[in-house]
């Protein structure tokens, strides 16, 4: 399973992410992503630039849940070149945007609203998104399962899974390494972790965001975590 590194808190990139990435490289993790909201778009560029340098897959998630505003973000994932997409609700259209490009597309599944983002949605309707995304061409779809509101989040995590054999990735609210066993379990094939990591809630005893990290990627590691 892949753990994907969000250099964001409270769904914003954090203005020191240039900072972090030493320590990104230095632990070993592959899988790293952003938000196009919290930095300028110079800012972004030079990130984006430094995580290629060390081959990481990069990840921008979409932010908002206005339409102009998702399809604002696609065209940036477009200009800035990232691996993959995640986010927003208008699949058929950010596929458009996409078309051409090596960037493949992992829209929401549910119902997302407000800021930090929530999701409404019960498994069946979970499964029916996931069932159209793929349909539809997506690589998949990303969920925030922790973040529902009418559902457990590993009924939304298994109902997901039996819809598709797209990549799922599970984004949002995960703060102990605990979540991350579930996940597997359940057939997660990829986590975010951005706030918990900064937050310290990871590790509370542990005040470095290494630590954190490490924390995380200990459980990764483990053998037969699938």
């Amino acid at each position: 399973m892949d753990f994907i590194f969000m250099l964001t808190r409270d769904d914003r990139t954090i203005t020191d992410c240039l900072d972090v990435v030493d320590t990104v490289r230095n632990l070993g993790i592959t899988h790293v992503g952003f938000k196009d909201v919290g930095v300028d778009r110079d800012t972004l560029t030079q990130l984006h630039t430094a995580l290629r340098e060390f081959g990481a897959t990069t990840y921008l998630e979409v932010v908002s849940t206005d339409r102009d505003q998702a399809l604002a973000s696609a065209r940036t994932a477009v200009d800035l070149g990232v691996d993959v997409l995640m986010g927003g609700t208008w699949a058929e259209e950010t596929l458009g945007l996409l078309r051409g490009t090596p960037t493949a597309y992992l829209p929401f599944a549910g119902e997302p609203f407000g800021h930090p983002t929530r999701l409404a949605g019960t498994p069946a309707r979970i499964a029916e998104d996931c069932r159209r995304a793929e349909a539809a061409g997506c690589a998949g779809v990303d969920l925030l399962a922790y973040r529902a509101t009418e559902a457990d989040p590993l009924d939304l995590v298994r109902a997901a899974r039996a819809a598709t054999s797209g990549r799922l990735v599970v984004a949002g609210s995960i703060t102990g390494t605990g979540q991350v066993r579930e996940l597997a379990a359940a057939g997660a094939d990829a986590f975010t972790i951005g706030s918990a990591a900064f937050d310290g809630s990871l590790l509370p005893r542990a005040g470095s965001l290494a630590a954190q990290l490490g924390a995380v990627l200990d459980v990764v590691w483990e053998p037969g975590l699938s």
